[in-house]
Order: C-alpha cells, then structure tokens, then sequence
C-alpha cells in the first residue's frame, strides 16, 4: 500500500535530521538540559489507556497518548491529568508538529484488532491494516529505539497476514530495527482471563541481543471466582461464595465489540457458552452487583466494573462515559499487566 494513502498527504514519510529531537541530557552532551530518569514513550491508538498503564508501571513516562475517540481521551486525562492526551485519528498524525514525540525511548501501540483468518475480507480489516501500516511508518520521523505493536495472535504466522509482516520487515529492517514476533497469554501474567495477544517488539541493532520476551510471572492462573468473589459479595448477597467456589476457570477473552452495534455483551457464542458454565449471563452487562434481597436462582449478570477487574484495571482507574461506552473501552484494552511485562523487558534491553 502506497504510504501516502496510509498516512496522508501531511503524515507520509515526513523525516528529519537525527538527533534533532532530545531523548535525554548524556554525559558528553545535551549541556543545559534537564536530565531525564524515566524513559519516554509516545502511545498511538492508546484507548483507555491499558498498555500506558504497564508501560507506566515499568518505569516510562508518555511523551504523548493518541487515540481519535473522544471518550478514550477524556478517560485517560480522568484518571492522569497531566499525561499530554491528544484526541486525533492516527492517520492524521504528523510529528513534525509535535516534535516533543521525536527520539523518543518507545513507540508503543494497542491498535484495533484486525479480523481473525475467517473474516480477513471485511472491509472494516483495510482500516485496521491502515492505522498498523501508519505506526509502523512514524518510526522514520520519531526515531525511537524500540518499538511494541500488540494486535491478534494470527498477525505473528497467520499465512492471511504474510504481506503485512512483509511491510513491516521492509520498513524497519532498512531503519537498522531488528525485531520479534511473539504471543503472550494474559492469563499468563495474573489477568483472570484467557486473552491472547500477539506482540512485535523491534529495538535498534545495538539493543536487540538484549531483549528476552517477557517469561510467565505466574504459575497458576487466577480464576474468575477468586478474582470477582470480593466484588460479588460487596452488596451482601448471600450467593456470593457459592457462586465464585464454582466459577474456577480463567475467563475467556472480553471483547469490546464494534460501535455499529448495540449495548455490551461478553462476546460471541463461544465464549457465552463458557460465561454459561460459570453462571454468568453473558448476553448483557448489570448496573450493580446483587444486593442481599436479590433473588438470584440462575445465572447473574457482570458489571462493567467487574470486567475491569478481568482486565487487571486498578479499581481506581475509571471510565468515562454511559455503561456500554465504559464497556467497550475496557474490553478493546490491552491488560496493563501484560504492558508491564512488555515494558520491562524493553525496559531492560535499553538500559543494558
């Protein structure tokens, strides 16, 4: 795809001379500059802020978070105020008028999942294609030394997806990135849920020997009953200890679902099929947990609340908007923890 139609006519291939942008004071330069401890990060597609929250936790600070939905900025800036939130479409982004973003330490990315091998022809794929093809194609002017892209697990060996690998190979191999495609479970990383996400980190030459993909930090996973039991509980129903004994399993992965339909649910068939076998009815979200006259003889409902907590949100972290909004944003999230592990094993790479 010609990189003009990606980005724009402002956006394409806008480069600049190296080094014109500071990262950070070094020793044998920069004189003047306030030295920087943390590293630098700028986020496009940044959503609710889930991989910002990890990158965060691992020590980074964001030089900018983007995302083009009004609710997704107004969430972030709810829970950070002073994080730089800029309310724009990716493709009509141009670092030359932001060029507080260029060499920066990271360009991260949770961008909108593509569609799985089985509806790759959707005419919604060409616009998720387009927004993973223009973050990879900032990198000529921001300049970072790594780079982290999270979408679905078919992106790293999916045949329906080898000239979008292709693209990216091209593009960073000649910017001097060497880079690795990989899967994590966030079930892996103590999310309560069986969420698989395929990552790309590419770091610069002298950086890349360094990097170890992120190891598991837990050994079991932790279930939907042991994670929801407290919450459930937390209006006095009764039920509340019976019904998380016996709901043991990890959840399966939350979906935000598209805006062109209609209130939240808890994903497709399949994984309404297993809400079922843990009581929950998946169809719809509660406005409140069941209280102690709540006569509850079959499944219950989640709240939007307590599929943060399947997310590994802090329950401080809030979101903006009406229930289904909320919903949505925290089911397209990517689960900070899994961020973290990603941004410590970078973290890590850069510092060696």
């Amino acid at each position: 795809m010609d990189r003009a139609a990606i980005l724009g006519t402002r956006g394409a291939g806008r480069r600049r001379r190296a080094g014109s942008g500071g990262r950070r004071a070094t020793a044998d330069g920069d004189q003047g500059r306030e030295p920087v401890n943390k590293l630098r990060f700028v986020d496009v597609c940044a959503g609710a802020g889930g991989l910002a929250l990890g990158l965060e936790e691992a020590g980074f600070e964001p030089a900018l978070l983007l995302d083009k939905k009004r609710i997704a900025c107004e969430t972030l800036r709810l829970n950070r105020p002073e994080w730089n939130v800029l309310e724009m479409d990716l493709l009509d982004f141009d670092p030359s008028e932001h060029r507080h973003t260029y060499d920066v330490d990271l360009l991260s990315a949770g961008l909108p999942r593509v569609k799985s091998s089985a509806t790759v022809a959707r005419t919604e794929t060409e616009e998720e294609l387009r927004l993973l093809e223009a973050a990879v194609l900032l990198a000529p002017s921001i300049q970072p030394r790594a780079l982290i892209i999270e979408n679905v697990p078919g992106l790293v060996d999916s045949p329906k997806f080898e000239d979008t690998r292709e693209f990216i190979r091209k593009e960073l191999e000649h910017l001097g990135y060497r880079f690795r495609w990989f899967v994590l479970n966030a079930a892996d990383f103590g999310v309560p849920q069986d969420r698989k996400q395929g990552v790309l980190v590419a770091l610069k030459e002298q950086y890349f020997d360094a990097f170890v993909p992120p190891a598991p930090t837990v050994t079991e996973h932790l279930p939907v009953g042991r994670a929801l039991r407290r919450s459930m509980g937390a209006r006095g129903w009764p039920g509340a200890d019976a019904w998380a004994a016996q709901a043991i399993g990890v959840a399966p992965t939350l979906v935000g679902g598209s805006d062109n339909r209609g209130g939240a649910d808890l994903g497709p068939t399949g994984s309404k099929k297993a809400w079922e076998r843990m009581r929950v009815n998946g169809g719809a979200l509660a406005n409140a947990v069941p209280g102690p006259d709540d006569n509850v003889s079959g499944m219950i409902k989640l709240t939007d609340a307590q599929a943060a907590c399947l997310q590994s949100f802090p329950e401080e972290w809030r979101f903006a908007g009406k229930k289904t909004a909320r919903y949505r944003q925290i089911g397209h999230a990517s689960p900070p923890p899994v961020g973290k592990a990603l941004g410590m094993a970078v973290a890590t790479a850069l510092n060696s």
